[in-house]
């Protein structure tokens, strides 16, 4: 039990980080927030509002992912350098496809809802 105490406050701590500290994250929390109720009017289905919240959770997880290799990155080297630089622009690949996965289920979602689909 204590195990799994020490890990909630862990992981609480990381997220309370990474909110004082990264931007993109405060904005993608405040999309989430604007999830929850705009889920409510977009789907019917408990599982597709499920779905709805749930790609935007997969963003600030693919977002937390990408913070842990640019402080990574950052701590090998504050000189530039190529190889570094792909890296960081991997995981921002990785942000962005997520984001784009987000869009196109509430897009599809609204238009379903919409009757347009």
């Amino acid at each position: 039990m204590k195990r799994i105490f020490s890990a909630c406050v862990n992981s609480w701590r990381g997220f309370l980080w990474v909110a004082r500290s990264e931007a993109a994250f405060r904005q993608e929390i405040a999309v989430l927030v604007l999830a929850f109720p705009a889920a409510l009017f977009v789907a019917h289905e408990l599982f597709l509002r499920l779905a709805l919240i749930g790609v935007v959770l997969f963003v600030l997880i693919v977002e937390l992912l990408n913070t842990v290799v640019e402080k990574l990155c950052d701590r090998l080297t504050t000189d530039h350098d190529v190889q570094i630089g792909r890296v960081k622009d991997i995981g921002s690949a990785a942000v962005g496809l997520s984001i784009l996965l987000a869009a196109a289920v509430w897009i599809v979602a609204a238009l379903r809802a919409l009757r347009w689909v």
